[in-house]
């Protein structure tokens, strides 16, 4: 299978490269406008010659606005990266690639605020608390206008949080993972309440590999693990394998605008097509600290 990976760059893109490679398919690696060579794919000339040029089989749409804080800083940017993004990679897709089957990668925030205890299933309203979320909301809306509209074979993907080696230093993991390592005496942190549920990279690459070999076009797939853990509990983590008697502290400026107390996904419908979990958000937690120790 010849694949299209946007966001080939990225965290989960590079993670998702590697395996396709490992399990022998043709990939073809479309980087960001960060980069030399990237496609923007807020320019539907760019996306369409870069569908035309690599003729594939499966497109994974990584692409898109990494970050639900800093969405509630730059929302226009968040919506016409992921929003008209993805409408572009669809349009090039129903042009010059009508026969693949495109992996729209969305999001577990669509879901918003899930009252406690409860895991979101596909069915459940969304409410999108961030232009992140809403942003993801309306990617997935022109997914689903091109299957039923023109016959496009989209396949939604909703992961929850992931955590690996790799990850950007922005986000919460490797944040708290350097600060543990470098041995500062303070360390700075944001809301340590939320509960989530944390999956480990490599899981959720092998479930976009599943979703493009065996997911119904149309569909709606949870990403997720169905445990949940508190961001404290991450941290707890890391400070009890280092030993570190550092003081935690919450630095104002990395607390949301606007949080959500508890997200958690139900993973009924992926492993009713055969995917389960194999490593534990631990295992990524411990690996994303022996990168720190190693740097540090």
């Amino acid at each position: 299978m010849k694949v299209l990976v946007t966001g080939a760059n990225g965290f989960v893109g590079r993670h998702l490269v590697a395996l396709l490679h490992r399990e022998h398919h043709e990939v073809v690696g479309a980087a960001g406008p960060e980069v030399p060579g990237g496609t923007d794919v807020r320019s539907l000339e760019a996306v369409t010659a870069l569908m035309a040029s690599a003729a594939p089989d499966a497109v994974v749409h990584l692409a898109g606005f990494a970050s639900v804080a800093k969405s509630h800083q730059l929302p226009s940017v968040a919506y016409s990266v992921t929003a008209l993004g993805t409408l572009h990679v669809l349009e090039a897709a129903r042009q010059k690639a009508a026969q693949a089957r495109v992996l729209v990668i969305s999001s577990g925030e669509v879901y918003g605020k899930v009252p406690f205890e409860v895991h979101a299933t596909e069915e459940a309203e969304l409410s999108p608390t961030s232009p992140y979320g809403a942003a993801k909301v309306s990617a997935e809306v022109c997914a689903r206008q091109y299957h039923h509209g023109y016959g496009l074979h989209t396949i939604v993907a909703r992961p929850f949080n992931h955590l690996g080696l790799g990850q950007d230093p922005g986000f919460f993991l490797p944040s708290f993972a350097r600060q543990v390592a470098s041995g500062e005496p303070v360390i700075s942190v944001g809301d340590l309440t939320p509960v989530r549920d944390f999956s480990h990279v490599d899981d959720v690459v092998r479930a976009y590999l599943m979703l493009l070999e065996r997911g119904l076009p149309g569909e709606v797939y949870n990403v997720c693990s169905g445990e949940h853990a508190t961001v404290r509990e991450v941290l707890d983590l890391l400070v009890d394998e280092f030993g570190s008697t550092a003081e935690v502290k919450v630095d104002p400026a990395r607390v949301r605008p606007v949080e959500i107390p508890w997200l958690v996904g139900s993973p009924r419908k992926l492993e009713a097509l055969g995917w389960s979990r194999q490593k534990s958000w631990k295992h990524a937690a411990r690996e994303v600290l022996g990168e720190a120790r190693q740097r540090a």
